[in-house]
């Protein structure tokens, strides 16, 4: 496998080896050993498959307390995946990586906790599987708004569809309880 850095340290591409032939092809998705060599320790606890539709914007989520590291890739279509650095404190704070992932590129995106979360569908649908080293707990997830300018994501989708929840979500600044550099 290749590791791909990007401009947050902690957010990394990783790029599986793939073999394949004229019968199809075989790729190792996660290997625990080599995956916790390159800063992915997990264990992962929940794995989560989602549909969606072009044009669909999830985001940008997390949680805390009991934040959440995810492991996403893309098993049909493409996307524009998103980390942002929300821990108060962080030398990131606002800052983002923005990664397109598809099952042509198989590309898988870490996503550490501490960090929201987010995707947009670029292509006519998209299943989008991630893994999670903490179970969901709704009672603390945090809503951050997609659009806030101060971190400025060009999601590649004129007039994104949302849920109710995100498209009322809160600015960066305006959020309360966000999770501590160096507590997660």
């Amino acid at each position: 496998m290749k590791v791909v850095s990007t401009e947050l340290s902690e957010v990394i591409v990783i790029e599986p080896q793939r073999f394949g032939d004229s019968r199809g092809f075989f790729m190792e998705c996660f290997q625990a050993e080599r995956y916790a060599e390159v800063g992915i320790p997990g264990p992962f606890v929940q794995d989560n498959l989602s549909r969606s539709g072009y044009g669909v914007l999830r985001g940008l989520h997390l949680q805390n307390p009991f934040t959440q590291g995810k492991l996403v890739s893309v098993l049909r279509g493409h996307v524009l995946d998103v980390a942002v650095d929300v821990r108060q404190g962080s030398p990131g704070f606002g800052r983002h990586v923005a990664v397109e992932l598809s099952e042509e590129n198989q590309r898988q995106l870490w996503v550490p906790r501490g960090f929201a979360h987010g995707f947009a569908v670029l292509s006519e649908s998209a299943d989008f599987f991630y893994k999670c080293d903490s179970f969901y707990k709704p009672e603390h997830e945090i809503v951050v708004r997609w659009d806030d300018p101060m971190i400025g994501i060009d999601w590649g989708v004129p007039n994104p569809r949302l849920s109710t929840r995100d498209a009322a979500a809160p600015a960066l600044a305006d959020v309360k309880n966000l999770p501590v550099y160096g507590q997660v």
